[in-house]
C-alpha cells in the first residue's frame, strides 16, 4: 500500500478518480498493525475499484488535524474530494469488506 503524506495527500486522494481509503495509522498503535495486512488484502482483491493507502499521523499532523481524526485506527474513504464514509477502530476483514461494499 502506497503511504501518503501531508505534501501529497490533495493529489493522492482529494484529486483521485477513485474512492480512497485512507487508513490513519502511527507505528506505536497495535490496533492499527492488525488492520493493516487487512488492508493489504482488500487492496490486493479490490484494488480496481478502491485505492486504499497509509498515512502515518505522527509524521504528517495536518491532514488528521484538518479532518478531526481523533483516534486510530481511522479509516475514512474519500470521493470526490469529500469524505463519504468513516470507519473507526480494527475490525475483522469481513466487517471491512460489509463496510466498504457501496465502494467495491
Amino acid at each position: 500500500m502506497k503511504a501518503v503524506t501531508d505534501a501529497d495527500f490533495a493529489s493522492e486522494v482529494l484529486e483521485n478518480d477513485k474512492p480512497v481509503l485512507v487508513d490513519f495509522w502511527a507505528e506505536w498503535c497495535g490496533p492499527c498493525r492488525m488492520v493493516g495486512p487487512i488492508l493489504e488484502e482488500i487492496s490486493k482483491e479490490h484494488g480496481d475499484k478502491i485505492e486504499i493507502v497509509k498515512l502515518n499521523i505522527d509524521e504528517n499532523p495536518k491532514v488528521p488535524q484538518s479532518y478531526g481524526v481523533m483516534q486510530i485506527p481511522t479509516l475514512n474513504v474519500y470521493q470526490g474530494g469529500e469524505v463519504v464514509k468513516q470507519i473507526m477502530g480494527a475490525k475483522p476483514k469481513a466487517a471491512l469488506l460489509r463496510d466498504l461494499a457501496e465502494f467495491i
